[in-house]
């Protein structure tokens, strides 16, 4: 499989059953809304709608080369203008590309979308501290611990930290 990664804007048609099957994942759901929350194909297609009629959340699709199907997406948003600030959220929902360092060369090509094209002076997130597979993608892509929110989090009975990532554009950076 090749690692050539590229992010094009989630349509409708990209999901299909094997994308909705992503989203009834207890344990993808789990860290990627930070509850199993089920959702089916009307409830996905709605959600783009949605995300697309109100212009400040994007959601590309992830491919890679050699191989004509989504596998997982890139959510940008919701962008507070404000601030020049937005979350960064990777679902890597195709588990056979697991591990092969996609999610880290896609969270880098979403900085570089986020920073260029809707001009974010920063990026952040909040990741499960057991998810460390997410937490080095990100560092991987240049991001950075910002912070630890000690037992943010009550998953049955047992409390589990969130770790804060960021990551600044560059543009915005002082020279000091």
């Amino acid at each position: 499989m090749t690692s050539e990664v590229k992010l094009t804007r989630l349509e409708s048609t990209d999901i299909d059953e094997r994308f909705v099957s992503w989203f009834q994942d207890d344990q993808l759901m789990l860290f990627y809304r930070g509850i199993a929350k089920k959702s089916n194909l009307t409830e996905l297609i709605d959600e783009l709608k949605l995300f697309e009629s109100q212009g400040n959340v994007h959601v590309y699709g992830i491919f890679v080369a050699d191989f004509d199907r989504c596998i997982g997406t890139i959510k940008i948003g919701p962008i507070d203008k404000a601030n020049s600030i937005s979350d960064l959220v990777v679902l890597l929902g195709d588990k056979a590309f697991h591990g092969k360092g996609i999610a880290s060369k896609a969270i880098s090509e979403g900085n570089r979308i986020a920073f260029e094209e809707f001009g974010i002076r920063k990026l952040f997130g909040g990741i499960f501290a057991e998810n460390t597979s997410a937490i080095n993608a990100y560092l991987k892509a240049g991001w950075f611990v910002e912070g630890i929110q000690k037992d943010h989090f009550v998953r049955n009975g047992k409390t589990i930290d969130r770790v804060l990532v960021a990551c600044f554009n560059p543009k915005f950076l002082s020279a000091s």
